[in-house]
């Protein structure tokens, strides 16, 4: 087995790291990567700290916390630590680390341990990540520490395999974006045996830990589990710097969302570890009928469909609302429209007997007699069973082709801020006015648009919306910009909408449709970049913040 550490470009010195530093207008992200407490990953992170402390850098430590551990206090001598912030919260004294007083200190490097940990109600931000996404985005270089078990989309895996349910979680695509990721290894031999030394936890807790959640099975687990997502994570970065233009058309992924679905959370995690061995984009559908109308379903209906659709963008699905009232036929339309390769549902409900001896079929058993080509994957979702299952798909990683950003087609007169509240009709025809020269493609584009909103709204999803078309037309893609710092008045949703990206692309760059997406759906997923987007005073500062963050 693998033992000390293993960076994704192979080299796990500070030096590297140091040379992402010197050369970066925005902030780098490092994560030393374990499968347990006690790995070793705040050690490391201390060590890499003191380096670059000597190579003249300044560092600073945002948050550390020592457990108690001698080695680690040792090490946090001679380093500038940040004072907590300590809040009151039901009656008891809690300290989380002093956000602003880290932006105000601006260090060139902050260390930051337990990347997942959930702040103290009322904070500025509910997760730690959400802090370190607003230290990176200032410019500051933020090294950190996670266990492989805080990844949301292991949630179910880990359950399975350690029989704990993990309650801090964070979305993959923190990692994902991640731009070195550090394995610091050690075997469960030593890892038990540095626990029994009382080199973990205190005398009173050894035993406990040592018989339940530190037994070898558990570790052996956990640990194989974290090789793996370094690999795939190694090969996402290695194929994310392929720079292949002539690439073969993506065979993309899409989960299909149900409102009153089982299991709609398993379903979601399964479908992005599937998506992520794949290294392929993925879409999460959810098709509307008549009778699932937002002034139809009652209220807790409605909160949990929000809350499914919040997972699938946090696990970095590109989420979509489609109107119909064939499911099989919409999801199909859909799929193709989209190059989908991969249909994942869940299992479907047994049909009542009237409707079996009337040969009525389950919306699998259409999906796969209709598929013409595109691949049903039925994932068992009754609760019980999905469970004890926790089965991760086992596939090869596929070609993720030429890195393409959205400031590759956004020039500064497609940005758009508007000073008012608007409506969507409004925004639609001025982007399309944006986006074209000419009178006649102006209006062309915005009837367009205007009939896609009506098959499937895009204005749904937390504050952003990403309304596109595709033609005929290789000069394609165009992309425009709307900045409505108080949304838009005339859509009813959770978060008002307040930036909605324009994407135009050619039916025959699909792949180009599908990164744009990708790239305008993980700015909606960035709290601290939406929020410098829609405090944006002019187009330059909207593309030059862009521009840093895609760099």
């Amino acid at each position: 087995m693998m033992r000390g550490s293993l960076s994704l470009m192979n080299e796990d010195k500070a030096n590297k790291f140091l040379r992402l530093i010197q050369r970066s207008a925005r902030g780098r992200l490092k994560i030393y990567l374990g499968y347990c407490a006690g790995v070793g990953k705040t050690y490391r992170m201390l060590q890499e700290g003191q380096a670059l402390k000597n190579d003249g850098i300044d560092v600073v430590v945002g948050f550390v916390e020592t457990h108690g551990r001698a080695d680690i206090i040792r090490l946090l001598d001679g380093f500038e630590i940040v004072p907590r912030r300590v809040k009151e919260y039901k009656g008891m004294k809690m300290e989380e680390m002093d956000l602003e007083a880290v932006l105000a200190r601006k260090p060139a490097v902050a260390l930051i341990d337990e990347l997942a940990h959930t702040n103290v109600p009322e904070s500025r931000n509910g997760k730690r990540y959400q802090d370190v996404q607003e230290i990176l985005a200032a410019g500051i270089h933020v090294i950190t520490t996670l266990n492989v078990q805080h990844l949301e989309s292991l949630y179910d895996t880990v359950e399975k395999l350690v029989k704990v349910k993990v309650r801090e979680r964070l979305p993959d695509s923190v990692i994902a974006e991640a731009d070195q990721i550090v394995n610091v290894d050690l075997t469960p031999e030593d890892l038990r045996k540095r626990l029994a030394e009382g080199k973990i936890y205190k005398e009173d807790k050894i035993r406990p830990a040592l018989e339940n959640f530190f037994i070898r099975a558990n570790l052996e687990n956990l640990r194989e589990l974290t090789l793996r997502e370094l690999a795939a994570q190694i090969d996402l970065h290695r194929k994310d710097l392929e720079s292949d233009e002539n690439t073969a058309m993506p065979d993309q992924i899409m989960v299909c969302l149900s409102s009153r679905g089982p299991n709609s959370d398993f379903l979601l995690r399964y479908a992005s570890r599937f998506a992520g061995r794949l290294n392929k984009n993925w879409y999460a559908l959810y098709v509307q009928t008549a009778a699932e109308d937002p002034l139809q379903i009652d209220i807790q209906t409605q909160n949990a469909l929000a809350r499914t659709l919040t997972l699938a963008k946090q696990l970095g699905a590109i989420v979509f609302t489609y109107k119909g009232e064939d499911l099989a036929s919409t999801i199909l339309r859909f799929a193709r429209e989209y190059h989908v390769g991969h249909i994942i549902i869940g299992s479907p409900s047994r049909l009542p007997f009237f409707q079996r001896i009337r040969f009525k079929k389950t919306l699998s058993e259409r999906l796969i007699q209709e598929a013409g080509g595109i691949h049903i994957v039925v994932v068992d979702t009754h609760p019980q069973r999905a469970v004890a299952e926790g089965s991760e798909p086992e596939i090869a990683a596929g070609s993720a082709g030429k890195r393409i950003g959205l400031c590759d087609f956004l020039p500064q007169n497609h940005v758009l801020i508007w000073k008012n509240a608007a409506m969507k009709e409004e925004v639609l025809r001025d982007l399309a006015r944006a986006a074209y020269s000419t009178e006649k493609d102006q209006q062309e584009i915005f009837t367009r648009l205007l009939q896609r909103e009506k098959e499937s709204s895009t204005f749904f999803n937390e504050g952003v919306a990403f309304p596109h078309l595709r033609l005929e037309d290789d000069s394609l893609p165009k992309i425009a910009l709307g900045i409505i710092p108080r949304g838009i008045v005339d859509v009813v949703t959770i978060e008002p909408i307040r930036l909605v990206f324009l994407i135009v692309t050619s039916l025959r760059q699909s792949d180009v449709q599908a990164k744009l997406l990708a790239a305008a759906s993980k700015i909606a997923g960035n709290k601290r970049l939406v929020d410098i987007l829609i405090a944006a005073k002019n187009p330059e500062k909207a593309i030059q913040e862009i521009d840093k963050w895609e760099d």
